[in-house]
C-alpha cells in the first residue's frame, strides 16, 4: 500500500461523517475516500509531445434517510468538513423522500474489513520520467529505422487508485489498484495518391505494473513487425463483401464482448433505468433462463477476482466483496450484472459487487466487472480453427465499432485482416468489417481455441452515466471461429 495515502486522514474523516450520518437517522450510511494518481506520455516519431501527471484527492457521503438515497462529496480534508458533507447528504434525503414513491432496501451483505492490492510488480510511479520516455523513444527510432512508415505514435497511460470504504454496517476496507496501457501506432502514406493506412500494436492494458512495458508485452519485436505488416496492409486487396467464416484472435474479440454481452447484460440497462446513455438492452429480464444467447459450448463469466484484470477489487464501492459468477452458461442468458438496491428489489438476493464509482466524488453506477468467454476444455490453437476455414479471414487486433442502442445490430473492424483459403492464410486483406445481430453472431460460433489461446483484454475507459462516469474493465477470450458472418466493405461504405 502506498504510504503517502496511509498518512491521509481517510479514517478520522470517516469516522466523524458516520457519526453525523447516524446522528441524522440514516438507517445506511458509507463513506468512501479516494486518491487517484494518474500520468499520461505521448511521442510522436522521436520526440516528446506530451506529459502530463495528476493526482486527485475526494470523499463522499452516502445515505439512506426516510427510504431516500442522498449524497455529497467533499475535498475539505477536516473532520468538520465531513460532518457538513454527511449533513448535505442527509439534506438531499430529506427532499427526495417526498418524491419517493418506494423506499430504498439494499441486499444484505457481511460486514467486511480486509485490505486489496492488485498484482504488480514495479510501481509506474518509481520508475524516472525520463526512462519512461527513453524506452518509449526507443521503441519509436526501431519502427522508423525501416524506412517503410511515414509516422508512429507511442502513448501510454499510468494510474494509482488508492480506496478507503467505511460504512455503517460495520465494514472497513483499503484498496490499491495500478493498471498500465500502451499503444504503438504506425502510419504510412502513400504520396502519389495521397492515401494512408495505420496499424496499431496488439498491446492490450493491464491491471499490472511497469513491468509490463520493461519484461511483459514485446514492444521493441512488435516494433519491429509493424512496418512489414503495414507495408503488406496498404499493397493488400479490398475485401469483396460476402459471407465469410471468421477466425478472431482475442485482441479483437474482447471488443465485441463488452458492446454485446458486457453492456447487454447491466441489469439497470435491462430494466431500461439507462435508457438515455447509449440505450437499454435486448436481454430482458423476462428472458432471463430462457434466452439462446449463444451456441451450446458458450461460457462467459462477470469476473471482479481474476488477476491483472481491470476491474478487479478486493470489494465494490457497496462494502460487497468480489466474486465471480455466469452470465452465459450454455449459451443460456444466467445472470446479470447487480448492486445492492436492485439485487434485492429484482429477487436476486445478494449483490454480485457491481457498484463503481470513477472518483470519490461521484455516486456508485452500477458497472461492468471483468465479463470473459471462457476457452474449451479441448486445447485447441490457431492452426487448428485455420485449419477448419476454406474461405474466411482471420481478425487481429480492435479499432471501430458500432452497435444499436439495445445492444443487437453491431458492425466491428480490426487491425489486421488475413485472408483464409483452404486452411491456410493467404495474405492480408483490408477494408473490412463484421456486422451481424447479437444472437446470430454468437449461435454462428463453432469453436473456441483452448487455454493457451486466452488473452485478457480491456479497456480503459467505458462511459456510462449522468453526468458521465469512466471505469477501467478487463474481457478475457481464447481465438474463437464463427461460420457464415456478413462482412463489409468499409471503403465502399465510405464513398456510398
Amino acid at each position: 500500500m502506498d504510504p503517502y495515502f496511509l498518512d491521509l486522514p481517510f479514517r478520522r474523516l470517516g469516522e466523524a461523517a458516520l457519526t453525523e450520518a447516524g446522528r441524522l437517522g440514516a438507517t445506511y450510511a458509507d463513506f468512501r475516500f479516494e486518491r487517484h494518481q494518474g500520468q499520461g506520455i505521448s511521442v510522436r516519431d522521436t520526440s516528446l509531445e506530451s506529459m502530463v501527471t495528476s493526482q486527485t484527492l475526494s470523499y463522499s457521503v452516502r445515505v439512506i434517510v426516510n427510504g431516500a438515497w442522498g449524497f455529497a462529496s467533499s475535498v475539505t480534508l477536516t473532520p468538520e468538513g465531513a460532518v457538513a458533507t454527511a449533513g448535505r447528504a442527509a439534506g438531499v434525503a430529506a427532499t427526495l423522500a417526498n418524491l419517493n414513491s418506494e423506499p430504498v432496501e439494499l441486499a444484505p451483505e457481511p460486514a467486511h474489513q480486509g485490505t486489496y492490492v492488485s498484482s504488480f510488480e514495479i510501481d509506474p510511479f518509481s520508475v524516472p520520467d525520463e526512462e519512461k520516455v527513453a524506452l518509449l523513444i526507443g521503441v519509436n527510432e526501431k519502427v522508423l529505422a525501416s524506412r517503410k512508415v511515414d509516422h508512429v505514435d507511442f502513448g501510454v497511460s499510468l494510474v494509482l487508485e488508492n480506496k478507503y470504504f467505511a460504512s455503517l454496517e460495520g465494514t472497513e476496507t483499503t484498496q490499491q489498484r495500478v493498471r498500465v496501457q500502451g499503444d504503438v501506432d504506425a502510419t504510412k502514406i502513400d504520396h502519389t495518391t495521397g492515401a494512408f493506412e495505420t496499424m496499431r500494436s496488439s498491446a492490450l492494458p493491464q491491471g499490472r505494473g511497469w513491468e509490463h512495458f520493461s519484461s511483459g508485452f514485446d514492444y521493441p519485436a512488435a516494433a519491429g513487425e509493424i512496418p512489414t505488416l503495414l507495408e503488406e496492409k496498404m499493397a493488400a486487396p479490398s475485401v469483396e463483401p460476402g459471407r465469410y467464416d471468421l477466425v478472431i484472435h482475442p485482441s479483437n474479440l474482447w471488443l465485441t464482448i463488452h458492446e454485446s454481452i458486457g453492456h447487454a447484460t447491466e441489469l439497470d440497462r435491462a430494466l431500461g433505468y439507462e435508457a438515455a446513455y447509449a440505450g437499454t438492452s435486448f436481454a430482458t429480464v423476462d428472458k432471463l433462463n430462457n434466452l439462446r444467447y449463444g451456441a451450446p459450448f458458450m461460457h462467459v463469466t462477470g469476473d471482479r477476482t481474476v488477476e491483472h484484470g481491470l476491474a478487479t477489487v478486493g470489494y465494490d464501492d457497496e462494502g460487497v466483496a468480489a466474486q465471480s459468477w455466469d452470465l452465459i452458461a450454455g449459451g443460456i442468458l444466467t445472470g446479470y450484472q447487480l448492486n445492492r438496491q436492485m439485487a434485492l428489489k429484482q429477487g436476486f438476493g445478494r449483490s454480485n459487487g457491481c457498484a463503481f464509482a470513477e472518483s470519490g466524488s461521484q455516486v456508485p453506477l452500477q458497472r461492468m466487472p471483468n465479463v470473459s468467454l471462457q476457452p474449451g476444455t479441448d486445447d485447441l490453437d490457431l492452426d487448428d480453427l485455420i485449419g477448419g476455414v476454406e474461405n474466411g479471414i482471420y481478425v487481429v487486433g480492435d479499432k471501430s465499432w458500432s452497435i444499436d442502442m439495445q445492444r443487437y445490430n453491431f458492425q466491428f473492424t480490426g487491425q489486421q485482416f488475413w485472408r483464409i483459403r483452404n486452411g491456410r492464410l493467404a495474405g492480408q486483406l483490408k477494408d473490412v468489417a463484421y456486422q451481424a445481430t447479437t444472437t446470430d453472431f454468437w449461435n454462428s460460433m463453432d469453436s473456441v481455441g483452448g487455454p493457451s489461446t486466452y488473452v485478457l483484454g480491456g479497456a480503459f475507459n467505458c462511459g456510462k452515466g449522468q453526468p458521465g462516469q469512466i471505469a477501467p474493465v478487463s474481457h478475457g477470450a481464447p481465438i474463437a471461429r464463427f461460420r457464415q458472418v456478413n462482412v463489409l466493405n468499409t471503403a465502399a461504405q465510405r464513398a456510398g
